[in-house]
């Protein structure tokens, strides 16, 4: 008999699963990072970014993202196959900023590190981001992505979001990166979305 969890869907078979960092996860959070961002926005993101990369800052930042999140409303979890981290999603709140007065979950990042992917990993993240954005509260989920990110605006699209309309562009100290925000609406009837 499987224990229990508090998160509905965040476990999976013994084989897969999604559950929330921990500090002792930061270090292969941040490579799955580095290896996801060289290997799939190596022609968005510059080249300073990409060769500049401070893996004991990333290891620092994820630990504290997963120690001490900002507020309830942040987390981080990660997907594993068997005991490996293979992918990670990090959300919270949008930026105050944001139009929508409807309370709204933003994915700040879901990334499977491209050797472990179409296993369903990043499906498992954002499914279980959606049930912790409706446990509280949420009625909307949002994300940013590069523009010219076919793939990953691909599986958002596969999983039911849509583009509303909303573009950034971001200085990174090198070619402005233009970004485009999609969402989805999260509904709860009969116990599912």
């Amino acid at each position: 008999m499987e224990p229990t969890s508090p998160f509905p869907r965040l476990t999976g078979t013994a084989e897969v699963s999604v559950r929330p960092a921990r500090p002792q996860d930061a270090a292969a959070i941040a490579r799955v990072q580095l290896v996801t961002w060289r290997t799939a926005y190596r022609t968005v993101l510059p080249r300073e970014v990409l060769d500049g990369w401070d893996e004991h800052a990333a290891t620092d930042t994820w630990r504290a993202a997963a120690a001490a999140p900002p507020t309830p409303a942040h987390g981080v979890l990660v997907a594993l196959e068997r005991d490996t981290v293979v992918g990670f999603a990090a959300y919270g709140p949008p930026d105050p900023a944001d139009d929508d007065s409807r309370p709204t979950t933003e994915v700040a990042t879901l990334l499977v590190e491209p050797r472990w992917g179409r296993r369903g990993h990043g499906s498992r993240l954002l499914a279980a981001v959606a049930d912790l954005a409706l446990a509280g509260g949420s009625a909307r989920l949002q994300t940013w992505l590069p523009e010219q990110d076919a793939v990953s605006g691909g599986f958002f699209e596969s999983a039911g979001w849509g583009q509303d309309g909303w573009v950034r562009t971001l200085d990174t100290g090198g070619t402005p990166l233009r970004e485009v925000r999609w969402h989805a609406l999260l509904e709860e009837t009969d116990g599912s979305r």
